[in-house]
């Protein structure tokens, strides 16, 4: 079965989301927008790119596209999709989605609309009015933009970013998929030492393991499409084990993670053990602002905005006192932040910077990798 497929990204990944396809999955035709990616392929695309992917948000079947202005248009566009060569007789079907720029802009009144037509499409198809919806989720997503609807099927079910290792989480927890995302750009693939000194969870830390040992960020957790009686369960396992195959958990990397909160570290070994790479990532109780930073080797931090751990005074001194540890550092530091005087506080010009959203705090990437003579940001 030929499939559009659509990978929705938090904003500034769909660069990284499409290279995963191009590289990872052998894809040709990646189209990277924004906030999303799409691409064509088939089942075994569909299953790849669920198990594998590790910084797209969620996988999304595409049934369509269509101008709509009218309830009447909305109705007989989403009547005209194939539904019934995906939800069968017995399928739950809900409706959820979003409406932007457009004439139709009551949500629960398009819900309405939709969940309509997919009925009467299938009730033509089954020779029945009623379903109980008993069986397994299809879940319908719907966007309306500038007065074009698309519809989509969610193969995933809960968002990708739940890998499945992180039952609990600190006060303010990084995206996983963000996470993964850090590693990508900072380019770290094991052969020097990596150090997250604001670990928080664990979650950078545990996502540059599992990037290094080629874990699968899928394999812990179940997908509703693996439920659907229209792929073959057969691809699912095949996808499974090939993951598996890829993965080398006996491998070793010099990863450390430290937070100066010892809960912190604890939850950190805890999410560490549940990932399968507590053999690989150490995770210690330290300061940031007083550890020797003289070795070489990759930073990547996140610390704290002033937005939901400390005010934002207490976070720009904490910055002051990160850029005099790491002054003459030689590691290439990769730090992660929404404070638009970071620089200023840091003491550094980044070498380069890359916007990125937490969620939905936009932040910026400062990137340090250059170990000549840097200007001064307060000059």
């Amino acid at each position: 079965m030929e499939l559009t497929m659509c990978c929705p990204t938090l904003f500034g990944l769909e660069g990284i989301v499409a290279d995963e396809l191009r590289f990872g999955g052998k894809l040709s035709e990646v189209h990277a927008e924004n906030g999303r990616v799409l691409f064509e392929g088939d089942e075994t695309t569909l299953a790849w790119a669920n198990l594998n992917l590790r910084c797209a948000e969620r996988v999304l079947i595409r049934l369509g596209t269509f101008p709509v202005k009218t309830f009447d248009q909305l109705f007989e566009g989403v009547r005209a999709l194939p539904w019934e060569q995906f939800i069968p007789k017995d399928g739950a079907f809900p409706v959820k989605g979003h409406s932007l720029n457009s004439a139709l802009h009551s949500i629960p009144d398009c819900q309405k609309i939709i969940k309509k037509a997919i009925v009467s499409r299938l009730g033509t198809c089954y020779h029945q009015s009623w379903f109980e919806e008993n069986g397994a989720k299809y879940q319908v997503q719907f966007a309306i933009m500038r007065d074009t609807a698309e519809l989509y099927l969610d193969t995933s079910g809960v968002g990708l970013h739940k890998r499945g290792y992180r039952a609990n989480s600190n006060a303010a927890p990084l995206r996983e998929t963000l996470a993964a995302a850090l590693v990508k750009i900072a380019r770290w693939r094991g052969r020097e030492p990596f150090l997250d000194p604001f670990c928080g969870s664990g979650t950078i830390a545990i996502e540059a393991a599992m990037i290094a040992q080629r874990r699968a960020p899928g394999l812990m957790r179940a997908f509703d499409a693996e439920k659907w009686s229209c792929l073959d369960a057969a691809v699912w396992r095949q996808a499974r084990e090939d993951a598996i195959g890829m993965a080398d958990g006996g491998a070793r990397f010099d990863i450390v993670g430290s937070d100066i909160d010892p809960a912190c570290v604890q939850l950190s070994m805890e999410n560490a053990r549940k990932a399968g790479v507590a053999n690989t990532v150490f995770f210690e109780q330290a300061d940031a602002t007083k550890r020797d930073y003289a070795q070489s080797g990759v930073i990547i931090a996140n610390p704290p905005y002033g937005e939901r751990l400390l005010d934002l005074q207490e976070a720009e001194e904490l910055y002051q006192k990160m850029g005099a540890a790491m002054q003459k550092s030689p590691i290439k530091q990769y730090i992660l932040s929404s404070d638009p005087l970071f620089e200023r506080c840091f003491g550094k010009k980044a070498d380069k910077r890359r916007k990125l959203y937490n969620g939905m705090i936009k932040c910026e990437l400062h990137m340090y990798f250059k170990h000549s003579k840097r200007d001064n940001a307060n000059r």
